[in-house]
């Protein structure tokens, strides 16, 4: 080269540098949310189709066996315990002594394992055992499920299930949605 000629430099400055790191930081932000928010759904997913197997698994148990079913929230997998919270898991037992609790002669017919992290399950309160009986009915008031993700209280969901032993679903109410999701 000449003397007094122009050189150019390859390489990049710093301000070009710090661009660079804060495009690929938001679209990194954008990602991680976008994959926290595809697991919360599929947890919820997999949560509301554990529940409606279990209701209805245990409606039939009832029915067929001519017993009644219990069906709890319980969180050592083998005995009930108290409160509206199910998503530390639940069983169904056949109620052969019809006190409400299992008792080590009465089988255990569905135990099912804790929800996914930041998956929160709720039952009416005071609805804390639900007794199928061998007309496939509910004793009691009806019970309504209440079900929220990580996602927060707008997408959480709600399940009614009637005395006849009906159930449906829908979005969930405020007010349920809102205890549900506390903590979530």
């Amino acid at each position: 080269m000449q003397p007094g000629s122009l050189k150019f430099n390859a390489g990049i400055t710093v301000i070009e540098m710090i661009l660079v790191v804060a495009i690929a930081a938001a679209l990194g932000l954008f990602t991680v949310n976008g994959i926290a928010s595809i697991v919360h759904k599929s947890r919820a997913s997999f949560a509301g189709i554990h529940l409606v197997d279990s209701l209805t698994r245990a409606r039939a148990l009832a029915i067929t066996r001519e017993n009644d079913v219990v069906l709890c929230p319980s969180l050592d997998g083998a005995n009930c315990s108290s409160g509206d919270h199910w998503e530390s898991g639940w069983i169904a037992f056949g109620d052969v002594t019809e006190d409400g609790e299992r008792r080590g002669s009465e089988p255990l017919l569905i135990a099912q394992g804790p929800l996914g992290a930041k998956t929160h399950l709720i039952s009416t309160e005071g609805r804390t055992r639900l007794r199928f009986q061998p007309t496939g009915s509910n004793g009691g008031s009806n019970v309504t499920f209440t079900l929220c993700d990580g996602r927060g209280p707008k997408f959480a969901v709600s399940w009614i299930l009637s005395n006849t032993g009906n159930l449906r679903s829908g979005p969930a109410a405020p007010a349920a949605a809102s205890l549900a999701c506390d903590g979530a």
